[in-house]
């Protein structure tokens, strides 16, 4: 497929567009910033002008693309005023669609987020693991506009039946350098209790997005993307016993298995992780 990838220069964006295309696709990359090249453009996607002349020109050759991959965004709360990144995100996610839609292309799969399931957790989830079956709990205004964006392309997918739109909900990306600090996290098992001792290997979301893709019908569905495991070498049962001991158990789960529930997405999308942080050097 020729795919456009917003979000391009990001930490995931980067590690998707090498898997696509060695996996063989065309990936037109699309982004605010990056190295002028083969490959990229520069595209504001609060324009919307920019964004339907990306997608349709597909760069330089003249014609629509045939898929979208949206990651394009500011990536998580804090990071810049409540008020920007409403505007930012939601903004971008409907002009995304929006021209996807009006220029026929008709599959699209992106970045939706853990933050819908209630994180930071301080209230507690209604069970665990936790799953997509629960309707979303936002805390944040980042977590507000993802909410949305589902809530948008659910609707999108009812006026056009034949338009297929994957939301993934990915965990907190990591990188093999990023492993390093994983050792720290079990002196505190509240450090990382806002997203259920979860992360996510960019390369197994990048073999997310890919099997989407390939195998999401029409419609629109959303899926938990994490990795298989928790970030924790303590273990589950002692760590839901002091931090959530209130929280029933929906099903058994292993010492080190991930409480951010994948197996909608391994059922549905045939996705299964290939990356762990306790493999690596």
């Amino acid at each position: 497929m020729r795919i456009a990838l917003t979000g391009y220069s990001g930490k995931l964006g980067t590690v998707v567009a090498r898997e696509l295309r060695a996996a063989g696709h065309e990936v037109l990359g699309l982004d605010a910033i990056g190295a002028r090249g083969s490959g990229f453009l520069q595209v504001e996607l609060t324009d919307y002008g920019q964004v339907i002349d990306a997608l349709g020109s597909g760069g330089d050759r003249g014609e629509p693309v045939d898929a979208v991959v949206h990651l394009g965004a500011i990536p998580a709360p804090g990071i810049r005023s409540e008020v920007a990144t409403f505007h930012n995100n939601m903004t971008a996610t409907f002009n995304v669609f929006w021209a996807a839609v009006r220029l026929g292309i008709r599959k699209i799969v992106y970045a939706s987020s853990e933050t819908v399931l209630g994180l930071p957790f301080d209230i507690d989830p209604p069970y665990a693991p936790v799953d997509e079956e629960y309707a979303p709990r936002p805390e944040s205004v980042y977590s507000l506009v993802k909410t949305l964006e589902e809530r948008m392309a659910d609707e999108l997918v009812r006026w056009y039946p034949d338009l297929s739109i994957t939301a993934l909900r990915f965990s907190n990306v990591m990188v093999p350098e990023d492993y390093e600090a994983f050792g720290s996290f079990d002196d505190d098992a509240t450090k990382r209790k806002w997203n259920l001792w979860g992360y996510i290997d960019a390369r197994d979301g990048a073999q997310a997005v890919e099997r989407a893709l390939e195998v999401a019908p029409a419609g629109f569905d959303q899926f938990i993307i994490a990795a298989a495991d928790t970030v924790m070498t303590r273990p589950n049962s002692e760590l839901l016993a002091e931090v959530f001991p209130d929280v029933p158990l929906k099903k058994a789960v292993g010492d080190h298995e991930t409480l951010l529930s994948i197996d909608k997405a391994r059922r549905l999308l045939g996705y299964e992780p290939k990356h762990s942080w306790r493999d690596r050097a």
